[in-house]
């Protein structure tokens, strides 16, 4: 059974006091100091390591006892995927960015049905940065691992460089343990929509965190938003148990609901019809902020990207792992010459039909 990961990874301590910056430092002098922090004790918890040979070399070496890996790479860049500060006040520290880093890796490791395994990370810093910053990213990295169920993943690698802005890749490969892997293509049967986690809250985090009404530390509610935001927590798990359990397809929802199933969609030749109740019950947790701003609730949980939950579909009448519920379900898309037939529905009907008024199709890195 799939544990359920926990609300959000554990809160950090006080972040180190005034100090040296990056530029004061030697690369190996800033590698002395990160280090530690990544390298994890062996536990025979974890089962056989797949590690081989870890950093210290020129490549890392790991086991692939299955003969396939999945592999994934992401990258944040300063001011276009997290900001250092933010129209309420809220600093963002390395810690978050770590998290966050985290979060949107092993969620794509275990769309495919496998487990994180391995991670190798490049940071970019410019020499004003802070010895700090790198030192927190890395304690925040290790304690997302940790906080979302990624207990065999191990950092082995990666890159320090000076640039104009912070900029953070990491490169994550996964074990499928003998499964086959479950691609987004494989809703060609139809069945039950499921999702693993949630939607929607990372898009109200962020819309508190540009908007100067948000107060943090007054509202228990919205300041649990603002963190989905800053460091958001993917059901990793739930993962390999969707594709243990039979899931066809899968995706990261890193882009929205709505393109994000369209993606599923328009892969497997389906039409997604996602029910409007579930829709609300997601988008209940989200009326504190969607009142203070102004917002319907349901466009974040449509639109909203970065809370990297699983969205599965599995056929009809298999048992939903216990971290999935049911949101919709999906049939073979019917013949459309023009192309005019919408991928994703809500309720039957074109989501602005549904809703009553004009809704986005999600996050897309190049939109201006």
């Amino acid at each position: 059974m799939t544990r359920p990961p926990a609300e959000q990874p554990p809160v950090p301590h006080a972040p180190p006091g005034p100090g040296p910056t990056v530029g004061e430092l030697s690369e190996a002098e800033l590698l002395d100091r990160v280090l530690p922090l990544l390298l994890r004790p062996a536990s025979p918890d974890r089962g056989a390591d797949p590690v081989l040979v870890g950093p210290g070399d020129d490549c890392a070496v790991l086991a692939a006892p299955d003969g396939r890996y999945v592999i994934t790479t992401d990258t944040q860049v300063q001011d276009q995927d997290f900001r250092l500060s933010w129209a309420c006040g809220t600093v963002t520290t390395g810690y978050d960015t770590g998290v966050k880093c985290a979060a949107q890796n092993l969620a794509d490791v275990a769309a495919m049905g496998a487990v994180p395994t391995a991670a190798v990370v490049s940071l970019t810093l410019p020499p004003d940065t802070p010895v700090s910053w790198p030192l927190d990213f890395a304690r925040g990295l290790v304690a997302g691992f940790a906080a979302m169920g990624a207990e065999r993943c191990a950092v082995v690698g990666g890159d320090l460089g000076a640039g104009r802005e912070l900029s953070v890749t990491a490169t994550v490969t996964g074990d499928l343990e003998g499964r086959d892997p479950v691609r987004r293509s494989g809703a060609g049967e139809g069945g039950t929509v499921a999702l693993a986690g949630t939607t929607g809250r990372a898009a109200a985090g962020v819309a508190l965190l540009e908007d100067r009404r948000y107060r943090p530390g007054h509202d228990e509610r919205l300041d649990a938003l603002a963190q989905a935001q800053l460091r958001p927590c993917a059901p990793v798990p739930a993962g390999a148990a969707a594709a243990a359990a039979g899931a066809t397809a899968m995706i990261d929802l890193s882009d929205g609901l709505l393109r994000d199933a369209g993606r599923v969609a328009a892969a497997s030749g389906v039409v997604v019809d996602l029910d409007g109740e579930a829709v609300a019950e997601l988008a209940a947790p989200l009326a504190p902020a969607a009142r203070l701003l102004g917002a319907d609730p349901r466009d974040w949980v449509l639109t909203g990207g970065e809370d990297h939950g699983l969205l599965a579909v599995f056929p009809p009448g298999v048992p939903l792992p216990g971290a999935f519920r049911a949101i919709g379900s999906c049939a073979p898309a019917p013949p459309a010459p023009d192309g005019s037939l919408p991928r994703v529905l809500l309720d039957g009907r074109a989501p602005h039909r549904a809703l009553g008024h004009a809704v986005g199709e999600g996050w897309d890195h190049f939109e201006p």
